[in-house]
């Protein structure tokens, strides 16, 4: 099963770049989604092979697998009509097909990884595939925007580099980069250059997983990327580094330096928020309102982690909750973007006039993300707050509930703006005739989305519970 998903892009992209059509080429990005889909849920249920050299299905990414899995199958299903409305080349298309598949395989690798120079290596697979996705549109602002990403993630990618050389010398005579080599001898480890280790590192994935304050790239990439590419860079790129980063605090934790480590994650997390916070209330751009709201979640995620106990669990369910609204939230700005032909807050009114169906997908997708019933998210949140008070971090509780409150009102004062205000008259007959070009796959995949992180919101299966829990195993 893992050879089929990692072996099955290259042929697919061998392919594309052979037969060079735009149905093609989208016929194999949604034929890798389906297989991704079936493949995953067969090695996590226990069917098929979990395991070939340097890559493996075990307990921590099972989770990461599934929610990369169902975004992709759901993103492929709504980039099927997006591209009809791409007035492109065969050529370009293609192009962006491959790299599609070349990113989603990444990913892939990135969350198999058994050995973490590998997971490095593949990380910057990332970089570099999804650098031409953000520039695909070929404008000043994408332009920029690629080079900001490549700039600021290949510095991160040294410094993670650099992390990994510090851990090699920590580690004396084991001459493996293979987590288990390093969790069965974590306790024999060099303290102080495990924890210089472990602070490059934690900039260099972090850069890459949108945490401040290297987080400068996200707001530009995830605006100027087509809406499919940024619903995979919020849902599932950001995810693909915080595994890294949790399997290297796994490390910290089996060589007794975890409170170090949840120090250093506290920081950066509360540090993400304030960003958030600072910076929502000054955003005219929708698309870099999502993207703030990608760096607190990312900063939630962290926070979790480091509270341990039942944060851990609380931050696997926030990961899931996250990734389906958030996927949500950017293919419903490829909507509007359709519609109205502009990303600027200050210019879209009347949004439940124009479109009702997009509004409500609009301002479910806000609830969703501000993590009010039923909402996956209100779980994970409430979870964290109440580890906090049984830890006795007043303090701390206190922060995170004002920084969580400034950001809710920032983005619900935006969307609601744009959703329940008088529609312009000037702008109506065209924006009237742009709903109409909308197909049904530019909504299903939104439904789909809303309606399982609602539903786990209310009632959580026995399956994924057991799966939840079943991935913080050593975490604690």
């Amino acid at each position: 099963m893992i050879s089929t998903i990692l072996i099955f892009p290259i042929v697919a992209c061998l392919l594309v770049m052979f037969v060079k059509k735009k149905a093609f080429a989208t016929l194999m990005v949604n034929a890798y989604a389906i297989i991704h889909f079936i493949c995953t849920l067969l090695m996590v249920t226990g069917i098929g092979n979990k395991s070939v050299p340097y890559f493996a299905v075990d307990s921590t990414n099972s989770i990461f697998l599934i929610v990369l899995s169902l975004v992709f199958l759901m993103v492929a299903m709504y980039n099927t009509g997006y591209v009809r409305h791409l007035d492109v080349s065969d050529k370009k298309l293609c192009h962006y097909s491959f790299m599609i598949l070349v990113f989603v395989l990444s990913m892939t690798g990135t969350l198999l990884s058994t050995d973490l120079g590998i997971s490095w290596i593949l990380i910057e697979g990332t970089t570099l595939s999804s650098a031409y996705l953000i520039y695909f549109n070929k404008t000043k602002h994408s332009i920029e925007a690629a080079w900001k990403y490549v700039f600021i993630c290949s510095i991160g990618i040294a410094l993670a580099f650099v992390g990994i050389i510090l851990l090699n010398i920590s580690s004396g005579s084991v001459n493996s980069m293979s987590f288990v080599e390093l969790y069965r001898h974590a306790s024999e480890f060099d303290l102080m250059w495990l924890k210089l280790a472990f602070v490059f590192m934690l900039f260099g994935f972090g850069a890459k997983m949108g945490l401040a304050p290297a987080h400068f790239w996200l707001p530009d990439a995830h605006s100027e990327a087509p809406s499919p590419i940024s619903a995979l860079l919020s849902a599932t790129l950001l995810n693909s580094a915080f595994l890294v980063i949790v399997r290297v605090f796994k490390i910290m934790e089996l060589a007794n330096c975890t409170n170090y480590a949840r120090l250093m994650l506290l920081v950066m997390g509360f540090l993400s928020l304030f960003v958030t916070a600072v910076f929502v209330y000054h955003i005219n751009n929708y698309k870099r309102m999502l993207a703030y709201s990608s760096i607190e979640n990312m900063g939630i995620l962290i926070i979790g982690i480091a509270l341990g106990g039942l944060g851990v669990v609380a931050s696997m369910i926030h990961l899931i909750g996250h990734s389906l609204i958030k996927a949500s939230f950017f293919l419903t700005s490829g909507n509007i973007l359709e519609i109205y032909g502009t990303k600027k807050i200050k210019s879209i009114t009347g949004l439940l006039k124009a479109d009702k169906l997009t509004a409500w997908l609009w301002i479910f997708s806000l609830i969703g993300i501000i993590a009010l019933p039923p909402s996956l998210l209100f779980i994970s949140e409430f979870i964290m707050i109440k580890q906090m008070l049984a830890d006795n971090r007043i303090g701390l509780c206190v922060i995170f509930i004002l920084l969580l409150t400034i950001i809710l009102y920032g983005l619900s004062k935006s969307v609601i703006k744009m959703t329940f205000s008088n529609l312009n008259s000037d702008k109506e007959e065209q924006v009237m005739n742009n709903v109409k070009k909308l197909s049904l796959s530019l909504f299903i995949p939104q439904i789909l989305l809303l309606t399982i992180a609602f539903i786990l919101g209310i009632y959580m299966p026995e399956t994924i519970n057991l799966l939840i829990n079943y991935s913080t195993i050593g975490l604690n």
